[in-house]
């Protein structure tokens, strides 16, 4: 079995990133129909789109219940980014009910939260472990952040229960291919020229170029961190999110995403109302910006994000205000198309199929475009094991960046640029078609 699977026939009802909030997925599961089972008198099926813990009070409850829908074949779930961390050890603002380590830091935004007992911390390690990372049919696709064939076809080739080890492997590619471009030694250099903690919100850390290039590196060279987390490109200056300074943003992958099959995502905190997203700790550009929070979105109005926020709750409570007015856990009904809400409530989604405006972003500078290349090694020439090799990728780079700067559409660029380094052949034949593809979707996102 892979980390890919096969979504179940029938009717679905496909849960957003519920981040520890129990008695709001209980409300929702309620409102839909479900019995304490998770099964429903219409033969329906419950869809977690991951991202079930972490900022809310009762995590353990969360996944207690979750793993009880699914282990009775009620359910079916993929990981988030915060499960991945779980599955990592990989201590995360807001994972103090997990990692001791976090507890004490945590308590200034999300107490009060209940904490599991090491032997429940192991069983929901033990579950995670088997949970895959895609899910797919005919007429839908679910996964927790981002839908790109080459990541999700290398995730494919990985056995069930395999998550941890392929993201490790990974990881370490990435981590010796950084190296070999001096990015180590830059990254501690800028850290012990600033001296402070990235953590620390209230002082801001000036731009590390070699941290943003390397964030970015680190995110697109790992398809199962690009799956749960995001499209990544350098920012234009540092950001606090997520309890963090950053210098690497989310990008719009969904302007770039030209097949006919919908995808049903998480991960990107949608709103029903206005909010202060720094408050939020959210400073990265708005993806959502110009879209309605009801709408379907995308080249061809075909992917539908639905989390809407829920993880924020904390600050409802940090504020003393009513808890769920702006903060809502949603679920898309399939074939549908409705959105139903842990208030009971429900409104029909709108612009399915109509494609959505593109959102705005900068060109890729030649810097950005050199890491992007180097990382993905379109021809199959090894550079990134050979520093010799650098120079190549640094002209085609420079060309191309010069190209977007003039509007050229994306596809024509690179292939003019390859055709005149004489590659286009290799480009378009065999295996380098995939590379293609994969330069493409991260140079149009």
């Amino acid at each position: 079995m892979s980390l890919v699977q096969k979504l179940p026939a029938g009717p679905l009802d496909i849960v957003g990133d519920i981040h520890g909030e129990f008695d709001a997925l209980c409300a929702l599961l309620q409102s839909l129909g479900y019995d304490a089972q998770g099964v429903h008198v219409e033969g329906r099926t419950l869809v977690f789109v991951g991202d079930f813990c972490d900022r809310g009070p009762d995590s353990p409850a969360v996944f207690a219940l979750v793993q009880r829908l699914v282990d009775a074949g009620n359910a079916v779930a993929v990981l988030g980014n915060h499960e991945i961390n779980l599955l990592r050890n990989d201590a995360k603002s807001g994972a103090g009910w997990f990692f001791d380590e976090r507890w004490e830091r945590d308590q200034k935004n999300y107490a009060p939260f209940a904490r599991p007992s090491d032997a429940e911390r192991s069983e929901i390690i033990e579950w995670l472990a088997q949970l895959p990372l895609v899910l797919e049919r005919g007429d839908l696709r679910v996964v927790h952040a981002v839908w790109q064939d080459a990541q999700v076809d290398a995730v494919r080739a990985q056995p069930l229960g395999a998550v941890a080890q392929a993201y490790g492997a990974w990881q370490q590619q990435a981590q010796q291919a950084a190296g070999a471009m001096g990015w180590h030694a830059s990254i501690a250099a800028e850290k012990n020229a600033w001296g402070g903690d990235l953590e620390d919100e209230q002082r801001q850390p000036p731009f590390m170029h070699a941290l943003a290039a390397y964030g970015v590196h680190q995110q697109m060279a790992n398809p199962i961190k690009v799956l749960t987390s995001g499209v990544e490109r350098k920012g234009a200056a540092p950001f606090f999110s997520s309890g963090k300074w950053r210098f690497a943003e989310r990008v719009a992958w969904w302007d770039a995403y030209d097949q006919p099959t919908p995808v049903v995502v998480g991960h990107y905190w949608r709103r029903l109302y206005p909010v202060d997203r720094a408050a939020l700790g959210k400073g990265d550009p708005d993806l959502f910006a110009g879209i309605d929070p009801h709408s379907w979105h995308g080249q061809r109005g075909n992917v539908m994000c639905v989390d809407f926020s829920a993880g924020g709750r904390w600050q409802e409570r940090k504020a003393g205000t009513p808890v769920g007015q702006k903060f809502k856990l949603a679920a898309l009904r399939w074939p549908e198309k409705t959105l139903h809400w842990d208030d009971g409530s429900q409104t029909n989604t709108v612009g399915f199929g109509v494609p959505a405006q593109p959102s705005q972003r900068a060109v890729m500078d030649a810097e950005e475009l050199l890491f992007l290349l180097w990382q993905i090694d379109p021809m199959g020439s090894g550079c990134n094991a050979n520093e010799d090799l650098e120079a190549a990728y640094w002209r085609q780079a420079r060309d191309l960046a010069v190209r977007f700067a003039a509007g050229e559409d994306p596809r024509s660029a690179v292939l003019a640029v390859f055709d005149a380094y004489f590659w286009d052949d290799c480009l378009l034949e065999g295996a380098r078609t995939q590379s293609l593809a994969h330069i493409l979707a991260a140079l149009r996102a």
